[in-house]
């Protein structure tokens, strides 16, 4: 019988594995103090890329989204220690690995972002916001509930810093998944990905909330509330400007950018774009990838149509190849950072149990916001699940503060945050991608062929 050549059967998946092996004891020799550090990162990157490609495979192979290939397959690289492997650990800790994940979803965001206009989002203005208050403050409230039960011997302040690690979304997830399903563009998308920007916004205000009363109680002073107050009109100021002025700024921008007789100026123009929103973001305290998110928004094909005049490619083509490098990285990381031997401590299973559960639910009710009758509900709340690297960054944050000595988030806690980041952003993909099969949302009407003149 005929195989069909696009399909690895399990004796060509062995093939690959002696590639990898040979790549394990070289890994371990490519961070040599007199070795060029750039040889060793290439090492690096050619590992997380191959492995990305065949993890990607294999999940397709399922049926399933690419991403979540890219994210077990990351998860068994990172634990290979524990069989005594250890020529990959070093990937994990690098910092020139790490920028270049970030630097991925970065860019990530920002191609999700051109896929929409602020026009299409103002549309799902209310929406997005009813969902985005749902999805914080059920998941707040849930998560102080369960760990206050669970944590009986915490003070107030750890169980509702552990509700606040649960409030935002980690839209890089759903944003890849519905990218490789081609529904980028569909109503759920857009609607998740503006509840997203807003549920990061809402997710930040908490933190700073709770952080100043735990910095003010560990002083044994009272918070400060202008400078909370301060955050919050950041946080809104920097959406409301960045689009405003973006939407007038960025065709003059381009336009003026058009008259560069040189190559490649309209891939540099969008990427300093996306790069200089997301260091403002990051600067006021937002993620960056709501800066860059915000820019992809922001520029539409009317904007950089002099480059098409002369026969350029549109900046989403010119994009892909970037991105293709790039955000598989960040997702086979994020995977290999997961330590197995965690799920072995029986306390840290039964907070991390309780956690995800009142994740799960509370994301699932954001969908109760849904208000048009064609978005289904279902799916906006699956949409909502993940946490990603935005809950290890609360949590991250958790460690760094302290009442009476003692730190809020201690490192059993901290492998609980983990274990429901890693399932909520696990069980999303599949579960998205099975909402879908079963015709939860509706098709997309075909987009009406352009008439030639």
């Amino acid at each position: 019988m005929a195989h069909h050549p696009c399909i690895l059967r399990p004796r060509r998946l062995a093939g690959w594995l002696p590639v990898l092996a040979l790549l394990w004891p070289l890994s371990a020799s490519a961070s040599d103090a007199h070795a060029d550090p750039s040889a060793a990162v290439g090492l690096y990157l050619a590992v997380l890329l191959m492995a990305a490609k065949l993890g990607g495979h294999l999940a397709r192979a399922l049926g399933q989204p690419a991403v979540l290939g890219e994210l077990v397959i990351g998860v068994i690289l990172g634990n290979l220690g524990h069989l005594g492997v250890h020529g990959l650990a070093p990937i994990t800790t690098d910092p020139h690995v790490d920028l270049l994940a970030r630097l991925g979803v970065v860019l990530l965001l920002f191609e999700v972002g051109l896929e929409s206009t602020v026009g299409q989002m103002l549309k799902v203005g209310v929406g997005a916001l009813l969902v985005a208050s749902a999805g914080v403050v059920v998941p707040f409230a849930l998560g102080w509930l369960a760990a206050a039960l669970l944590l009986p011997q915490a003070s107030s302040y750890v169980h509702a810093f552990l509700g606040a690690t649960l409030t935002a979304t980690s839209v890089g997830i759903t944003a890849r998944v519905f990218q490789d399903l081609g529904r980028s563009t569909s109503p759920e998308s857009r609607l998740i990905l503006g509840a997203a920007v807003l549920d990061d916004v809402m997710g930040l205000v908490i933190l700073a909330v709770v952080g100043g009363v735990i910095s003010a109680a560990d002083v044994g002073t009272t918070p400060s509330w202008s400078g909370i107050a301060w955050i919050v009109v950041k946080a809104g100021g920097f959406l409301v400007v960045s689009l405003g002025l973006g939407v007038w700024l960025s065709p003059r921008m381009f336009s003026l950018a058009s008259r560069l007789n040189t190559g490649g100026v309209l891939l540099a123009m969008g990427l300093s774009f996306c790069f200089v929103l997301a260091y403002l973001a990051n600067a006021i305290g937002l993620a960056p990838i709501v800066g860059a998110f915000a820019a992809g928004l922001l520029l539409e094909d009317v904007h950089y149509r002099d480059f098409r005049d002369r026969g350029e490619h549109s900046l989403e083509e010119l994009l892909a190849p970037v991105t293709s490098f790039l955000v598989p990285v960040f997702f086979v990381v994020m995977g290999m950072r997961t330590d197995l031997a965690t799920f072995a401590q029986g306390d840290v299973l039964g907070l991390a149990a309780a956690l995800t559960v009142v994740g799960i639910v509370g994301k699932l009710a954001a969908g109760l916001g849904v208000l048009d009758k064609g978005i289904r509900r279902l799916t906006v709340g699956i949409g909502m699940i993940p946490r990603g690297e935005v809950g290890l960054i609360f949590a991250n944050i958790g460690m760094g503060l302290s009442v009476a000595g003692e730190p809020v988030i201690s490192k059993s806690t901290f492998s609980a945050v983990v274990i429901m980041v890693i399932v909520t952003t696990m069980i999303t993909p599949p579960l998205l991608t099975w909402s879908m099969g079963r015709g939860l949302v509706p098709p997309q009407p075909a987009e009406p062929a352009e008439s030639t003149p």
